[in-house]
């Protein structure tokens, strides 16, 4: 018998999702509906800089790479300081309030961008505000998460937990793959002039960039004025000083490490992905562009050069549907042995593709060899986080009580949000042959903890 849900102001008065009596599958599923759409627009606010960035030296700004570097890392850094800050919200403020007020603050940044990228001449400083104001939706998933942890029982919280992030993660990939399309025509003319793009060995053409940032509002404004109609949040309470008893179980930093592997890398790649794309096979590497005499023409003539707006939308794409994918697999089977099937898969990857990160610019033939062999690992790499991010989410709410398990999700969720920075000032200090070896070294460290802790026989936290 399902429940008729009660409510009090913000808060329902009976919920119980593991007594079907106190519980309501109509709502549930309704508020993950409802989040998962935010969660959405989340991801499209958080990456947006990831679709600007790589483009403004070509729209007339002249940044040199370590800037263009730390504008596409920032949001990174921002995303992870403020999901310590969304981690305690749920509790405190309850999901309505946190998701509509969530939503509404996203118009900052994408409202920002879409009106900066019109005018080459702002000063640097403001593109580094901006960019911190994207990790507001980097920021919210470690808020969103544990609140609808909250809503659904045990037996399906792989799969809810699953659709929310995977969806939500498919965010990187709408923003990345949509924004090619929308600037080649005049959709917001009437907000701003149009900009001209002129990129190295092509024609200037037409276009209208502000077209990335101001699709997305309507939508934005729509998911927060829903949300304050229709949600409702599940009576868990507790202080900030009542949460933060998670730190004193060493699970949540066993699974912090885990999903800093997973989420971490999938986070990181998805940023950094297009500049490091460009620095190796494209016109960002100097012995493609310059060279020597006319070697550098025979180059540009003989290799077909990349633009990283045909591909970066690949990975996080693959990504998010691996996640989508297996989040129900791991509501059957647990969480751990997807996470080890995880980090073998990352560990076999990074290794493919370590070749891959020292281009020979000898030919064309080998540029395109190299470029390939990149492509494929980078991809198989997205695939792998994927699988890990949807099976740790599932291992989570097996290992913890529920309000800890939501902190948890919120507490790890926070660490891993730092990928994007770290991955681009490890790119930006290191070469990226050391930075993978490291990343590799990382991943063998999680295999053994997985199988240890989690999946072998015997298992202390089997999950």
């Amino acid at each position: 018998m399902t429940a008729k849900p009660t409510t009090q102001g913000d808060w329902l008065t009976r919920w119980d999702p593991e007594d079907p009596t106190k519980w309501s599958s109509t709502l549930a599923w309704h508020t993950l509906v409802v989040t998962t759409f935010s969660l959405t627009m989340c991801f499209v606010a958080w990456f947006l800089p990831s679709a600007i960035v790589p483009k403004l030296n070509s729209l007339g700004y002249s940044f040199s790479s370590t800037q263009l570097y730390w504008l596409a890392s920032l949001p990174g850094l921002s995303g992870g300081l403020l999901r310590i800050v969304w981690m305690v919200l749920p509790p405190m403020i309850g999901t309505r309030k946190m998701i509509a007020a969530t939503s509404a603050l996203l118009l900052l940044p994408v409202i920002g961008w879409g009106f900066h990228v019109m005018h080459p001449g702002t000063p640097y400083w403001i593109l580094v505000v901006l960019a911190i104001l994207s990790g507001i939706g980097g920021g919210a998933f470690s808020g969103f998460m544990p609140s609808t942890s909250y809503f659904f029982p045990k037996a399906k919280q792989g799969t809810a937990l699953g659709l929310q992030a995977g969806i939500g993660n498919f965010g990187v990939s709408l923003v990345q793959l949509l924004t090619p399309w929308l600037i080649g025509f005049a959709m917001f003319a009437f907000l701003g002039g149009s900009q001209t793009m002129q990129m190295a060995g092509e024609q200037a053409h037409e276009v209208w960039y502000q077209n990335a940032a101001w699709v997305y509002v309507p939508f934005i404004v729509i998911v927060a004025v829903w949300a304050w109609i229709v949600l409702r949040s599940v009576p868990i309470k507790a202080n900030i000083r009542q949460q933060f008893d998670i730190f004193s179980n060493p699970d949540t930093w066993w699974m912090t490490i885990l999903y800093i592997m997973t989420f971490g890398t999938f986070s990181g790649l998805s940023a950094q992905f297009g500049l490091l794309m460009a620095n190796l096979y494209g016109l960002g590497n100097p012995a493609i562009v310059a060279g020597s005499g006319g070697e550098a023409q025979m180059l540009i003539d003989g290799y077909a050069v990349p633009d990283v707006f045909d591909y970066i939308f690949l990975g996080p794409l693959v990504g998010a549907g691996a996640r989508v994918l297996f989040s129900p697999l791991t509501d059957r089977t647990g969480g751990a042995i997807w996470t080890l099937v995880s980090g073998i898969g990352i560990l076999a990857s990074i290794v493919i593709t370590i070749p891959a990160l020292t281009p020979d610019t000898s030919s064309a033939q080998a540029l395109e060899g190299g470029f390939t062999l990149f492509l494929w690992g980078m991809l198989a790499i997205f695939f792998f986080t994927g699988i890990g991010n949807a099976s740790t989410f599932k291992q989570m709410p097996m290992i913890f009580d529920r309000r800890q398990a939501g902190g948890v999700i919120g507490w790890t969720s926070a660490i891993a949000a730092f990928g994007p920075f770290l991955f681009g000032i490890g790119l930006t200090l290191m070469s990226p042959t050391t930075f993978y070896v490291i990343g590799a070294i990382w991943a063998v460290g999680c295999i053994a903890i997985t199988w240890w802790r989690y999946a072998r026989p015997g298992a202390p936290r089997k999950s």
